[in-house]
């Protein structure tokens, strides 16, 4: 299969052609199919392959921030049909002068962008290299059909650190979210505390309030009712109904206190003068 041919008639392969030679000199190129030479003055030396074949070149080189990378680039390239003569004999090594000219354009390339740049601009790197490869190789009768920059990769442990500068940058951002939801929940907590204390003072206030009004109630409907009674006498009832129902109330809790019935008229006596010096230090102050 590798000859395709016996003699004088030769076979050449669909997407193939064939160089032939008489006595050592180039004589004519033919397509695919059966022909015929005179053997064995003449005969095909070489078939070049006209389908479209790939390069995949390897290069290391650092960025401009001193980061070493390894540059994998794939070149796809073919024969021309028309130059498949410059194909044969110009060139003893197309693949070898292709990674010639990866290595020369992606180590004059890369060098002068850093890192984060390399990688946001393959597409340059690529285009560079076909540019490059399309003006040299098509004199030699190749075309380069396209060019791919298909990994970037740096030293592991660059990685390694990129992974950790994004990681950090991550955990700070969720940090400051955090940060601010903890300030946003204790601004709400504060106000709602705000809020509930001042509802209940104006819930006490109305509290006091209805009781005032309850006692005002109760001295008025008293003194109607029982002739001969004075509001002060009122005054001493309620005082007393007090001081028992705050006697229940601390026995209830199992605490000791002494009782003398002479409490409730001291503590009106206290509360009258309470009220009595009140009144003098205001008056004392208009004056």
């Amino acid at each position: 299969m590798a000859d395709m041919g016996c003699f004088c008639l030769q076979c050449v392969r669909t997407q193939e052609v064939g160089v032939v030679e008489d006595l050592g000199q180039f004589k004519r190129l033919i397509d695919p199919g059966l022909h015929w030479v005179c053997w064995p003055l003449a005969g095909v030396v070489g078939r070049l392959s006209l389908r479209i074949q790939q390069l995949d070149v390897v290069c290391e080189t650092k960025t401009k921030d001193n980061v070493f990378v390894q540059v994998a680039v794939a070149v796809q390239f073919k024969v021309i049909t028309e130059s498949a003569y410059d194909a044969y004999y110009r060139l003893s090594d197309p693949r070898g002068q292709i990674q010639s000219y990866v290595f020369d354009v992606v180590r004059s390339t890369v060098p002068r962008m850093e890192l984060d740049g390399a990688f946001a601009s393959k597409a340059d790197i690529a285009a560079a290299v076909l540019e490059q490869l399309q003006n040299v190789m098509r004199d030699y009768g190749y075309e380069i059909i396209t060019t791919l920059v298909t990994d970037l990769s740096p030293d592991s442990k660059v990685k390694a650190s990129m992974n950790e500068i994004n990681a950090s940058r991550r955990l700070k951002e969720a940090a400051s979210h955090k940060a601010e939801a903890d300030k946003v929940q204790q601004i709400k907590a504060a106000e709602a505390e705000a809020e509930a204390r001042y509802l209940s003072g104006l819930g006490v206030a109305r509290q006091r309030k209805a009781i005032v009004q309850g006692l005002q109630a109760s001295v008025s409907e008293f003194s109607e009712e029982v002739a001969g009674a004075t509001p002060k006498d009122v005054m001493d009832i309620l005082l007393l109904s007090q001081y028992f129902d705050t006697l229940t109330t601390v026995g209830a809790n199992n605490i000791i206190l002494e009782h003398d019935p002479a409490t409730v008229a001291n503590l009106q006596q206290q509360v009258g003068q309470s009220f009595l010096k009140t009144q003098g230090t205001a008056g004392s102050l208009l004056s």
